[in-house]
């Protein structure tokens, strides 16, 4: 039984990289909304899927069959243009996870500049929020791009970790360090401002552990370390088991360990 003040994290699924993998030789193999059916299954608690203006993954029916098909949240991940901002308000997702993007990037590099951006991101969060759809901003976990999303009217930010986790990986100890205690008062003092946190970008087993412990994170969204190790342990077991290891982190922010 869980320990008294244990609240579930959310674990939100990415299935960018199947679109990735059909993308590859084209066709309809695999599909990504199999495997987020699979997902689910398996104790996801919602699906994140990125449209990107250049359609390198996700492809615009996959995000209308998503809709239609999952039995949870869909998180659609976008940039904030006119044509993402459209398709989001015709198809009205559960929830949009505004990020930036360049069409050089691989994936996505860094938070969002709210702070530089007021204005345009504050249009397009009315819009989406109008249409129904709840507003996330992924930014870096600075005050000045956390009171910025206050502002803009975003009832949520995805705080972006990727640069702890490269550090890690790295073996860069004190780079992490910073890295984490800047998440720890990010965390803090977007939740003390009214905002629902989430976190994404790297994570693994044994970070989404450690990042389950702060209990102002209400979701992690996780998708291409998970869609990595199902190619050798299938989907079902790699979604059990980072489930698993967010479960055991959010114990120690139950019990104060």
């Amino acid at each position: 039984m869980p320990a008294p003040g244990f609240h579930p994290l959310r674990l939100g699924v990415n299935i960018d990289h199947v679109a990735t993998v059909r993308n590859a030789r084209g066709g309809k193999h695999p599909d990504p909304v199999k495997a987020a059916e699979i997902a689910i299954a398996a104790g996801a608690d919602g699906i994140t899927a990125h449209l990107r203006e250049d359609r390198r993954h996700i492809v615009d029916d996959d995000i209308v069959r998503l809709r239609a098909v999952i039995t949870k949240p869909l998180n659609m991940e976008m940039a904030a243009t006119t044509e993402m901002v459209e398709i989001a308000c015709k198809v009205q997702p559960h929830a949009v996870c505004i990020v930036p993007e360049r069409r050089a990037e691989r994936t996505t590099e860094g938070g969002l500049d709210a702070a530089g951006k007021r204005d345009a991101l504050r249009t397009a969060v009315a819009k989406l929020a109008a249409a129904g759809v709840q507003v996330s901003l992924f930014i870096a976990a600075e005050p000045k791009q956390i009171d910025a999303a206050v502002a803009i009217g975003a009832p949520v930010i995805e705080i972006h970790t990727g640069a702890w986790c490269d550090a890690l990986s790295a073996g860069n100890a004190d780079a992490a360090a910073a890295e984490f205690e800047r998440i720890v008062r990010g965390a803090t003092l977007a939740k003390q401002a009214g905002l629902e946190v989430h976190a994404g970008h790297g994570l693994y087993f044994a970070t989404a552990e450690k990042i389950a412990a702060l209990s102002e994170i209400a979701e992690l969204n996780i998708g291409h370390f998970l869609i990595g190790e199902a190619v050798f342990d299938g989907l079902p077991a790699v979604v059990r088991k980072m489930r698993a290891a967010m479960d055991r982190g959010r114990l120690r922010a139950g019990t104060g360990s």
